[in-house]
Formats: C-alpha cells, structure tokens, sequence
C-alpha cells in the first residue's frame, strides 16, 4: 500500500521487485485527487490507484488514509499481510526472501513505545482520559505492516480514532500516535513493537535524513540492511530486522537499480 502525494519515482525498482511473482501480492496506491497520472498497461502499478482524499501531515487525514487503504486491501480476501509504503520508500530485500518473512512471522509490525519526552508523552491530551490515559499512550513510526485480524480491527475502530480526532491536533501528530496507541491498548500480544521500514533520525529535525543520489553505495545498503542490533522474529533473535528502507529521492534511482543485483540477488 503506498501512499504518496502524487507519483512513485523509485517504481523502476519496484516493478523490479515484483517482477515474476503475480499473483502473491496486490498494490494499492493513495495518491493526492488531484494528481493524474498515465500508467503503461504492462506495469504492475496499472489500475492500483484507489479513491482518495487530500492529506495534511500529522491530521487525522492521515490516519483516514492509512484505514481507506486497509479497507480497499481487504477486500480481496487473499490479501492476508499489509504494508504501509511511502513514495519514497525501497525494498531492501527480493520478493522471495521478504515475502517469506512476513506470511511466516507471527506478529505484526507497528512501531510501539513509551517515549516520556516532550514530543512524546507531551503530546498526550488528558482530555483523552478514562479511555486513554497517559500510561497508555505511546509513539511510533508511521510505516507499519499488519496482519488480517488486525487490519479488520483497525478499519472497524471507532471509539479511539474519535479521540484522536476530537484531541490529537499538532504538536500531537495522530500518524505518530494512534496506531501504537490503539495497538498498546488493545491488541499488544499481536504486535511486535518494532517496525520493519528503516529510516535515519541521527539528524536534528522533524524529519528524518533524506538519501541522495551521490551517497548511494554497497556500504551503505548493506548498513541498512544489516546494520541494526539485533531483534527478535518468531521469539528467536536475527540480524535481520528491517525490510525496506527511506527516504530515498528521485535522484537515487539510477544508483539503486545499478545495485538492484545486491539487493533482489540470493538472499
């Protein structure tokens, strides 16, 4: 599922990744309403595009973006594992080796933490309170991957989405807050608490480090790829913690699909 303000400018790599595999996954785009776009017949992003609305970052726009999404993707009732994608987003992995990781694995992926600084529990509205409370509230990233059972829950969840709706206004970013909150409160034994989209906040800002053209080397893939610490899939510990990576930029294109054998080779 990508949602993006208009088009997907890494989809050479993309169609890379899927190629061969029809028939294993469906894509979903929500671009702007406003964006018009002409898709070759032969891609596989053709005919993806669903009804959307316009998006504000951190409004609760966001949030009906991410469930408009969710609920399109159900849909199809082959659809058993859904991930949240970005344009500016990679695959770190070939299709094989992260497909196989996510049908096998027992958990779901939302980034879910108690982060007690001011640009995490200083968001919480105590007006949020008895049905959300300040110990409840957590932080995470927006890219999440979740199974059927919770995508169903999270389309069909009112009572907390109004909350968020009627209290979560920037500085509180519902993006960065709903999902791991809902998660936390409700459904933590389903999710892992981690995230599987790789992205670099070292840099001081509201926005995390963007990837250029020029910094694109096999060093710094294989950093991504297999940098992190250590995590645990399927109650056992693995190096391998992350599945795709941004934010990467037009520019980064022709470097990324020169290495597209790094990373769709045998993994």
């Amino acid at each position: 599922m990508f949602l993006t303000p208009g088009p997907l400018p890494l989809s050479p790599l993309w169609e890379l990744f899927f190629k061969g595999h029809k028939g294993l996954f469906s894509i979903y785009v929500h671009p702007h309403p406003s964006y018009n776009d002409t898709i070759p017949q032969d891609s596989v992003f053709y005919a993806t595009r669903i009804t959307s609305q316009p998006l504000y970052w951190g409004d609760i726009s966001m949030v009906d973006a991410e469930r408009r999404l969710l609920a399109n993707a159900l849909l199809d009732p082959s659809n058993q594992r859904f991930v949240l994608l970005s344009d500016s987003c990679i695959p770190l992995f070939n299709f094989t080796t992260t497909y196989s990781y996510l049908v096998n694995s027992n958990l779901s992926y939302i980034a879910s933490f108690d982060d007690k600084r001011k640009s995490g529990r200083g968001r919480y509205n105590p007006q949020m309170s008895p049905n959300i409370t300040i110990q409840d509230w957590r932080k995470g990233s927006q890219w999440f991957e979740v199974n059927r059972d919770l995508a169903l829950e999270i389309v069909a969840e009112q009572n907390y989405y109004s909350l968020f709706k009627e209290y979560c206004h920037p500085p509180c970013y519902n993006d960065e807050h709903y999902l791991p909150t809902l998660v936390n409160i409700l459904y933590g034994g389903l999710n892992s608490n981690r995230t599987i989209t790789h992205v670099d906040w070292s840099r001081a800002g509201p926005h995390p480090r963007k990837y250029a053209g020029s910094e694109i080397t096999e060093e710094l893939l294989n950093s991504i790829r297999f940098g992190s610490t250590e995590c645990v899939y399927n109650d056992n510990t693995t190096p391998m913690c992350v599945l795709f990576a941004r934010k990467f930029t037009p520019g980064t294109l022709n470097p990324l699909l020169m290495f597209a054998p790094l990373l769709f080779g045998s993994s």
